[in-house]
C-alpha cells in the first residue's frame, strides 16, 4: 500500500492529485523550483522539497533530483502529473529502480510511444488505422499542405503547418529547435495535414491483470497552437459504430504495448469522418475531468489502485450525461495568444465545490434528472503571482449536466460570472466560443480559431459603461462616508469645468453637484441616455436606455476590474497627460511578453539587411515560443536581445530603420 506520494509536478496537477491523496489517506510530497516556492501546490502538500533554480531544464525536468526528494522526504511512490517528466521512460525506470513505487505505465510502453514515428509503426502492425508519413525531402505540392511534428513531446511544442514548399526547410529547422529546447529531442516528422478534421480520442485504463477499459470519447478539436481550449465528453455527432472503431482502436493500441495505468489514444477524424492514429499520451490527460464527470470516476484514485496491484472490473460504469472543461489561461488570444504575468488579485468561480472529484467517494455516476454540477481544478488562489517559466494555465472550469445544451449553457453563464483579477486572460474567448453557433451546433474542428479569431475577439460591448462605473466608484471612493446619493443627472454636454478619467480609449468626464454627480456624453456617443442611480466605491448601478445593470469594480492601482452580467472588463487606468520623458525610436522591436531570448536569425547582427515580416528573435515565455518579425525592410540600426537573456514585456530588442524612406526624406528636404 502507498503510504506517502510524491507528485514530479506543479501547479494545478500536482494540486489535483493531492486532493484525492487526503481523501484517502496518503501523505503528499511537493517538488518545486525557486520560482515555485510560495505555489499552490507547495503550501498543500505535507512536505516539500527545492530543487534549486527556475527554468524547467534545471528543476522539473532533473529526474535525478526528484528521485533524490522522494527519498529524502520519505515517499515510497511517484506520480508524474502530466508534462515534464511523465513520459520518460528512463524517469520511470530510475524510480523503480530506487525502490519506488512509479504511478504510470511500464517504462517499456512508455518508450514504445516516445517516439511518434516508431509508435505509428507499432499501430500500423496492431491494426489501427494510420495516415501516411511524408518525406520532408521529397516533398512536393501535391503533399501540401503538411503538418510537421516533433516525434517526442507533445503539447504542441514543435508542431508546425507548412502550406507553402518554400518555407518547409526554415519550418523544420524551427521545429525542430523548438523540439530539442522542450524535450532534448529534435527528431520531427511530416504527415499530411487534414484540413477540418476534428481531434477525438478514447481514456484508456488498464490493470496488470488483463483488463483494458475504453472510458468513452473526448472531442478536443477546440485547439490554439495545436494545444486544447475547450474539451467534452462524449465528443458529440459520432455514429455509434464510429464510436466502436474508436474504442477497439485505443484497446488494440493498449494491448500492442503491454499498457498499464491511465493513458490516451488520440485520432483525427477527416471531414467524411475517418479516423486516423495521432498518439498515444502514456499519463494522465489534462482533460481527464471530464470522463471522470461523465463516468463517475476518480482516475488518479484508479490510477493509484492499479499501481498497488488492484484489479479492475471486468467492465467499466456506464456514462451519463454530458462534461465540458474549458481552460481559463493567462493571455491575450488577441495578440497572437501572448502570455500574460503578474499578480492574481482574484480567482473567484461562483458555486465552485472546492474541486472534488464528484462520484469519487461512492463510483457512482449520477442517475437520472439532475442540475448542472460545476468543478473548478486550479493551481493558482487570490495572491499568487504568475510567472514566466511554465504553462500559461490558470484553472480549469468543469460543467456536468445531462445533455450537452445543458452543459454548455451553464459553463458559459459561470465564466461569464466568475471574479478573475489580474493579467488579462482568455475569459472572454471561452464565453463567446461557447455560445457560438458551430460549438453549440457540434460543427466545429481543428481550425475553429483561425476562421474565427477576429470575432472572437473584438473589442467587448458595454466596454464604455464599466469605464464609467469606473469613474464613480473611483470619486465615491474619494468621498467621505464612500457612497453618494442616487440622484445622479444623465449625459449631457455642460459648459461648466468637469473631473477627467481615462480607461483605455475612454475619457469619462464627471462633475460634482449637492445632488451627486453628473456625467457628459463621450463625445460622438449617440446611444441610450445612461444615468446613475446607486454607487459606491465598490459597487455602481447604472441606468442604461431604461434598464438598470449593476458593475461591481475592484482597483488594484492603475488595474481596474469592472464585472456585471453582461461582460467583465479589465481596465488600465491612464494619466491625464502623458509622459514625454520615454521615447523609443520608430522601427523599434518591443518584446511582446517577458520571457527568454532563445535564439536569433542566422546571421543576425547590426548593419544587416533585413525584410519586412522576416522573424528576427525568437522569445519562450510559458513553454511556447514568440516570433518578433521585422516591421518594414530596411537595416538594423541596433540588436539588443541576447540568447539566454531574460526580457521584460516591452524591453527594446532591436530596431530596424527604413533606410529607403529615409534616403527619400533626406533627399526631398534638400
Amino acid at each position: 500500500m502507498i503510504e506517502s506520494l510524491l507528485v514530479a509536478n506543479r501547479g494545478e496537477i500536482a494540486c489535483r492529485v493531492f486532493r484525492t491523496c487526503r481523501e484517502r489517506g496518503i501523505a503528499t510530497v511537493a517538488v518545486h523550483s525557486d520560482a515555485d516556492a510560495g505555489a499552490l501546490h507547495v503550501r498543500e502538500a505535507d512536505a516539500a522539497v527545492r530543487l534549486p533554480g527556475a527554468a524547467p531544464a534545471d528543476t522539473y525536468l532533473r529526474g535525478d533530483l526528484i528521485v533524490r526528494a522522494a527519498l529524502a522526504a520519505g515517499a515510497d511512490a511517484v506520480h508524474p502529473g502530466y508534462g515534464f517528466l511523465s513520459e520518460n521512460a528512463e524517469f520511470a525506470r530510475a524510480v523503480l529502480d530506487a525502490g519506488l513505487v512509479w504511478v504510470g505505465p511500464p517504462p517499456g510502453a512508455i518508450e514504445a510511444m516516445a517516439s511518434k514515428t516508431r509508435a505509428k509503426k507499432l499501430m500500423a502492425a496492431a491494426g489501427v488505422p494510420l495516415p501516411a508519413l511524408v518525406d520532408p525531402a521529397a516533398a512536393t505540392g501535391a503533399d501540401l499542405p503538411l503538418l510537421l511534428k516533433a516525434a517526442a513531446g507533445g503539447g504542441g511544442r514543435g508542431m508546425r503547418i507548412v502550406r507553402e514548399l518554400a518555407v518547409l526547410d526554415e519550418e523544420m529547422k524551427a521545429a525542430s529547435a523548438e523540439a530539442a529546447s522542450a524535450f532534448g529531442d529534435g527528431e520531427v516528422f511530416a504527415e499530411p495535414y487534414v484540413e477540418r478534421g476534428r481531434h477525438v480520442e478514447v481514456q484508456i485504463l488498464a490493470d496488470a491483470h488483463g483488463t483494458v477499459w475504453a472510458l468513452g470519447t473526448r472531442d478536443c478539436s477546440l485547439q490554439r497552437r495545436h494545444q486544447k481550449v475547450i474539451e467534452e465528453s462524449p465528443a458529440p455527432g459520432l455514429p455509434d459504430g464510429l464510436r466502436a472503431v474508436l474504442r477497439e482502436a485505443a484497446v488494440a493500441a493498449a494491448r500492442a504495448v503491454g499498457y498499464r495505468g491511465a493513458g490516451t489514444v488520440e485520432f483525427l477524424l477527416s471531414p467524411r469522418g475517418r479516423p486516423y492514429f495521432l498518439e498515444m499520451n502514456t499519463r494522465l490527460q489534462v482533460e481527464h475531468p471530464v470522463t471522470e464527470e461523465v463516468f463517475g470516476l476518480d482516475l488518479v484514485a484508479l490510477q493509484l489502485a492499479v499501481a498497488e496491484g488492484a484489479a479492475l472490473p471486468a467492465e467499466p460504469p456506464a456514462a451519463h450525461g454530458h462534461a465540458v472543461e474549458a481552460r481559463l489561461y493567462a493571455e491575450d488570444p488577441a495578440a497572437g495568444w501572448a502570455p500574460q504575468t503578474g499578480r492574481l488579485h482574484a480567482l473567484e468561480v461562483p458555486g465552485a465545490g472546492g474541486g472534488q472529484v464528484p462520484g469519487a467517494a461512492s463510483g457512482l455516476a449520477p442517475v437520472g434528472p439532475s442540475a448542472p454540477r460545476l468543478r473548478v481544478d486550479t493551481g493558482y488562489t487570490h495572491g499568487d503571482t504568475i510567472g514566466v517559466h511554465y504553462d500559461a494555465l490558470l484553472a480549469k472550469v468543469i460543467v456536468w449536466a445531462p445533455t450537452r445544451a445543458e452543459a454548455l449553457r451553464a459553463l458559459r453563464h459561470t465564466l461569464r460570472r466568475a471574479r478573475v483579477h489580474g493579467p488579462g486572460t482568455n475569459r472572454e474567448l471561452l464565453v463567446r466560443s461557447l455560445g457560438h453557433p458551430d460549438v453549440t451546433d457540434g460543427r466545429f474542428d481543428t481550425g475553429f480559431y483561425e476562421r474565427h479569431l477576429d470575432a472572437l475577439t473584438a473589442p467587448a460591448p458595454g466596454e464604455r459603461h464599466a469605464a464609467v462605473a469606473a469613474a464613480l466608484a473611483d470619486a465615491a471612493a474619494r468621498t467621505t462616508g464612500d457612497t453618494l446619493p442616487a440622484r445622479l443627472g444623465g449625459w449631457r454636454n455642460m459648459a461648466a469645468p468637469a473631473q477627467r478619467k481615462t480607461y483605455g480609449e475612454h475619457e469619462v468626464r464627471y462633475r460634482a453637484t449637492r445632488d451627486g454627480f453628473v456625467v457628459e456624453a463621450e463625445e460622438g456617443d449617440e446611444g441610450d441616455e445612461v444615468r446613475a442611480v446607486a454607487l459606491s466605491s465598490h459597487r455602481v448601478s447604472l441606468e442604461i436606455g431604461g434598464v438598470v445593470r449593476h458593475f461591481d469594480v475592484r482597483t488594484y492601482g492603475d488595474e481596474v476590474h469592472v464585472d456585471s452580467a453582461g461582460g467583465a472588463y479589465r481596465l488600465i487606468a491612464r494619466p491625464r497627460f502623458s509622459e514625454t520623458g520615454h521615447r523609443t525610436p520608430p522601427g523599434s522591436l518591443l518584446a511582446p511578453m517577458p520571457g527568454t531570448v532563445v535564439r536569433l536569425a542566422a546571421g543576425l547582427a547590426e548593419g544587416a539587411r533585413v525584410t519586412a515580416g522576416q522573424p528576427l528573435i525568437w522569445l519562450e515565455a510559458m513553454k511556447m515560443e514568440h516570433r518578433v518579425t521585422a516591421p518594414a525592410s530596411g537595416t538594423l540600426t541596433a540588436l539588443h536581445a541576447v540568447p539566454g537573456h531574460q526580457v521584460e514585456v516591452g524591453a527594446l530588442l532591436a530596431v530596424v530603420t527604413d533606410t529607403d524612406a529615409q534616403d527619400a526624406q533626406e533627399e526631398s528636404s534638400e
